[in-house]
């Protein structure tokens, strides 16, 4: 795992998966945002979520981090689950990808895409 971009949020992205986010948010378009957030599923009972949206979608009941000046949002209610995560971002050809490394999870999946907290 590389080094966190930043120490004291409640979710710490590293530099490899802040350069890859910002690069796939080029492809997307201007004005976008990261939203990270957890829904009921996966084989472990939870599953972890990310999607761009416009930066008009934040609300108050969003948790906003601040990453070099791109926004990472993150309703309240899924910030329980995920206060503390840490995303990385991987280019191995075998178990590459997003990997996320959540000091709440109880049990994670053999995939690491979801939880039991």
């Amino acid at each position: 795992m590389t080094q966190a971009t930043q120490s004291q949020q409640g979710i710490m992205m590293t530099e490899a998966a802040l350069k890859h986010v910002l690069a796939l948010k080029e492809k997307q378009g201007d004005d976008l945002c990261l939203r990270v957030g957890v829904r009921q599923g996966g084989c472990s009972g939870m599953s972890y979520m990310m999607d761009f949206e416009s930066i008009s979608n934040v609300t108050e009941h969003d948790e906003v981090f601040d990453y070099e000046g791109f926004k990472v949002i993150c309703d309240k209610k899924s910030m329980l689950y995920l206060y503390g995560l840490m995303l990385d971002y991987s280019d191995a050809l075998i178990g590459g990808g997003f990997q996320f490394t959540n000091p709440n999870a109880d049990q994670t999946c053999g995939c690491g895409k979801s939880f039991s907290a």
